[in-house]
């Protein structure tokens, strides 16, 4: 059975001078637009404060998958949600609370993410797979974008594959997505996939998106 794929390019790679024509070139083709917040606290880079990605939120022409990459992620992961995310990612490295922020996130209307950096186990969280809607596994480290697909990863996407079970749970993967590694992600059981370096640094960002969901659809 072939799984629905979902394309979600990250803005990390686009040029922050011109996010709304950025954004336009690839909204119509995509799935959601990937917001990577992060506070150079839980990560090493700063991207956008709350103000700031509120604007480009509401600006949007398409739903935000919202990647909160921040040391006060219990606080304002909610505040996502009210502004019009249409799904909120959290750490489980950095949440104090991960089930009543999950929750939170919900109640505001929004899809609930749980993140996993590369060293964290899906084992320590199954607990709440009742609670999100959305698992995200990092294919690098968070904080930067540009960085190599690491391969290794694929087993814990397998093993979230099997904690999903039937359930109708995205299972995402970020990190070094691109032509040459979207399908071996689908293969090992990813449906929706971040792709920044790959899209913004092509000639022809839309023709991109739609390269990569051929190739996944492919493989699914």
């Amino acid at each position: 059975m072939k799984r629905e794929i979902h394309i979600t390019p990250s803005i990390l790679n686009a040029d922050f001078d011109n996010l709304e024509r950025e954004i336009a070139k690839i909204s119509s083709v995509s799935d959601l637009i990937h917001l990577d917040v992060m506070d150079n606290i839980f990560v090493p880079n700063f991207t956008f404060d709350f103000q700031s990605a509120s604007t480009i939120i509401k600006g949007c022409p398409i739903g935000v998958d919202a990647h909160l990459m921040v040391a006060d992620v219990d606080e304002i992961a909610p505040f996502y949600a009210q502004v019009g995310c249409a799904s909120v990612t959290i750490h489980a490295e950095a949440a104090k609370n991960i089930g009543q922020t999950l929750r939170a996130i919900r109640s505001e209307g929004a899809r609930s993410g749980l993140a996993l950096k590369p060293n964290t186990s899906i084992a320590d969280y199954e607990e709440f797979t009742d609670l999100v809607d959305m698992f995200l596994i990092m294919t690098v480290e968070p904080g930067f974008g540009g960085q190599k697909f690491m391969r290794d990863m694929m087993d814990k996407v397998r093993a979230t594959r099997k904690v999903i079970g039937d359930r109708p749970i995205w299972l995402q993967v970020d990190g070094g997505i691109s032509l040459e590694t979207i399908e071996i992600a689908v293969e090992a059981g990813a449906d929706t996939f971040v792709a920044g370096s790959a899209v913004f640094k092509s000639d022809d960002p839309a023709a991109m998106v739609l390269a990569l969901r051929d190739l996944a659809q492919g493989a699914s």
